[in-house]
């Protein structure tokens, strides 16, 4: 059997050269193996034909057997169109072809049997059939068509005849290369427990399904085993570094932690606060090297739990360091640890991009002698020029900010990597939060401080304006502030929203008497800071932004969050959006502002977001609605590997399951000694040489 990840796809009959580019370019084809992994998007049940007197324009893909009686061209330049009148003995439909005309007319003749296959619709009160699939009756054997797979192509294929039809052609010439069956790539053992399809059987079923019963058979073989490798390399990566890195073993809570909690705590603790301290705190004890993300919505107290992670680290006698991905954020983190820290003996400093000459000296020196105990700073601190005399503890902010990379610059800046805690604000589902980060374990704060009110959010439709800017008014006369976000900030012909620079001037002339702020991406970062600071020290009443403000900015006197054109954001963004209002004790409200015309979908998502306020609710919903290939509309996209056929969001019991298999033969098989894993480790190995970016996935 030769290897299928080596034979190049130019080779295969029906491909060569040009084509081989196109598949290449457009669908990412190199080799047959890929053409093999390269699963139909649906299927049709070509089982039955239908008379033309009983089809109408709202049926799915027909089956229709007769002759063409004769062809026409219509129009001129691009309008022009071939048309071919069929006929089955029961009535007439047309044949339509937009492109490829010339080499239709010679291809297809009048007067012979053919069997047509496509989507029908009405156009001038006839039934049309555009860009049918047309074979040779004598070919069609109607019982083992049964259901055809639909693959997806691209306008440059189309036009160079590589349709879904020539797609599954190509398919049907890989398998005929085949001499005998594909090689297992799961073990007996995993095959035989799990009640699975043979890898060979599977393939041939996911293209050219012989029931539906083997189909999904088929695609639950295939999705196990994705599934299943991404975690076994998670896992095994997780469990060597385990064994290779002991942590630095903090046994004791001290002075300054005690000081602290019983003198500076600005309010008591959540339980779920409580909750996550014990389990950093039998991390850090436990003499294996930390790794936790800490997920929490806008607002529950993760800061004051970092803090506190970090003052274990001090109690130890060893150095912090907080990153945040901007320096406005780094900022506050400062300004908010320095205020929690008040009266005690705590030196803190931070390090930031703008941070230079003398100062930039004074705190690297201090990092060094080790007086500086907690350094807060932007991505400046991973410069190799920052050396800490014993660093102990890494809290990094808003995760998917931050890669894998970056997170093991850290580790290097002490000879025993120190503890990491990373903080994400951005709910994420259990199962994407297994697959994106399945090297950290996961604690969460699932409760508000006391004296929090939930955010009030409302759908409005844009012709209710009076109102809202009533609303908006009265907040303002009373002390609040307002933001007020759009989608995008130049006009698009396409689009008719309300960019911002008109909304800023709309805003600017409806409030006279309040100054209005201005923020957006394409602004310098000076400019940008500069803003945003007017806007925290309350010299702005209003701010006019796009989404740049969804990370972390903290205004507790903001209580209004009013979003243009909301149907335009996913679920998860709105949330984020909506978290920077509700700091304060004040009731805050954020209202979602669309038009009248809202597709089903957009219904539902701002539905969920007028119900529930609950980050994890929104974020399964946003995961079931959109999936994860944009979660969340940010850098979370940074799915490492492309998903060809499971989906995170309605495989979650799935990913579950096949964890826990992995999860289990790396306890029981550790150093991949066993024989009876070999063809899993081999596996692994060749997934990992692909171009799937295995080592990102961590």
């Amino acid at each position: 059997m030769f290897d299928l990840t080596t034979r190049d796809i130019k080779f295969l009959q029906g491909v060569g050269p040009q084509r081989a580019t196109l598949l290449n370019k457009e669908l990412n084809l190199f080799s047959l193996n890929d053409l093999l992994y390269y699963f139909p998007y649906k299927y049709v049940d070509r089982s039955r034909l239908y008379y033309i007197h009983e089809i109408d324009g709202n049926m799915p893909y027909i089956q229709l057997k007769g002759q063409i009686l004769s062809f026409e061209t219509m129009g001129e330049g691009r309008q022009r169109r071939l048309i071919a009148h069929f006929s089955d003995g029961t009535g007439v439909v047309d044949l339509v072809w937009f492109q490829g005309i010339k080499y239709l007319v010679g291809k297809y003749k009048t007067h012979e049997e053919y069997v047509v296959f496509g989507k029908p619709t009405v156009f001038n009160g006839r039934i049309n059939v555009a860009h049918p699939d047309i074979d040779p009756a004598k070919d069609l054997t109607l019982s083992t068509m049964g259901l055809q797979p639909y693959y997806n192509t691209t306008e440059k294929m189309k036009r160079a005849g590589l349709h879904s039809h020539a797609l599954e052609k190509l398919v049907g010439n890989a398998f005929a290369l085949l001499q005998g069956t594909l090689p297992e790539t799961l073990s007996t053992k995993v095959v035989e427990e799990n009640h699975l399809m043979s890898l060979d059987e599977a393939l041939r079923n996911i293209h050219f399904p012989q029931s539906p019963e083997k189909l999904r058979r088929a695609q639950y073989r295939l999705k196990f085993e994705e599934l299943f490798y991404i975690q076994l390399n998670i896992l095994r990566y997780t469990k060597d570094r385990q064994r290779k890195f002991r942590g630095l073993c903090f046994e004791r809570v001290g002075e300054i932690f005690n000081t602290f909690y019983s003198q500076n705590l600005p309010f008591l603790l959540t339980g779920a606060q409580k909750r996550v301290i014990k389990e950093i705190r039998k991390d850090m004890g436990s003499g294996r090297q930390m790794n936790r993300l800490l997920q929490g919505d806008v607002g529950s107290g993760k800061t004051l739990v970092a803090l506190m992670s970090m003052l274990i680290a001090l109690d130890n006698g060893y150095q912090a360091c907080m990153m945040a991905p901007t320096e406005i954020l780094a900022a506050q983190h400062y300004e908010t640890i320095r205020q929690l820290l008040f009266g005690m003996n705590v030196r803190v400093e931070l390090l930031m991009g703008s941070v230079k000459g003398k100062k930039r000296e004074e705190i690297l020196k201090g990092l060094l002698t080790g007086e500086i105990q907690i350094l807060i700073g932007t991505h400046a601190v991973l410069e190799d020029t920052v050396h800490f005399s014993s660093l102990g503890m890494v809290v990094i902010d808003e995760q998917h900010r931050f890669g894998v990379a970056q997170r093991a610059k850290l580790w290097k800046k002490n000879t025993c990597p120190p503890h990491v805690l990373v903080m994400t604000a951005t709910p994420i589902p259990r199962t994407l939060a297994m697959t994106l980060y399945g090297d950290l374990d996961v604690s969460v704060i699932d409760e508000l401080p006391p004296g929090r009110k939930p955010i009030q959010t409302i759908h409005q439709f844009d012709n209710r304006r009076v109102s809202l800017y009533a609303g908006i008014r009265k907040q303002i006369e009373e002390g609040r502030q307002v933001y007020i976000v759009y989608p995008l900030i130049k006009e698009s012909e396409k689009m008719d929203i309300k960019n911002l620079e008109e909304g800023y001037g709309h805003i600017c002339a409806e409030f006279p008497n309040c100054k209005v702020s201005k923020v957006h991406g394409q602004m310098k970062p000076a400019e940008k800071d500069a803003e945003m600071q007017r806007f925290v020290n309350g010299e702005t009443q209003i701010m006019v932004a796009t989404t740049v403000i969804e990370v972390g900015v903290n205004v507790p006197n903001a209580s209004v969050m009013v979003i243009e054109n909301a149907e335009r954001f996913g679920l998860s963004q709105l949330h984020q959006l909506r978290g920077r209002v509700g700091r304060g004790a004040d009731q805050s409200y954020c209202i979602l502002v669309t038009s009248y015309k809202l597709s089903e979908e957009t219904r539902k998502r701002l539905e969920i977001m007028v119900q529930t306020n609950d980050g994890f609710e929104i974020a399964e919903a946003d995961l079931k609605l959109r999936g994860p290939g944009d979660l969340e509309g940010t850098q979370q996209s940074g799915v490492a590997f492309d998903l060809k056929i499971a989906d995170i969001a309605r495989d979650g019991q799935l990913l579950q399951h096949v964890r826990e298999i992995a999860s289990n033969i790396i306890d029981k098989d550790p150093t991949g000694s066993f024989p009876e894993n070999e063809v899993l480790w081999r596996q692994l190995q060749t997934l990992r040489k692909t171009h799937v970016n295995w080592a990102a996935i961590s």
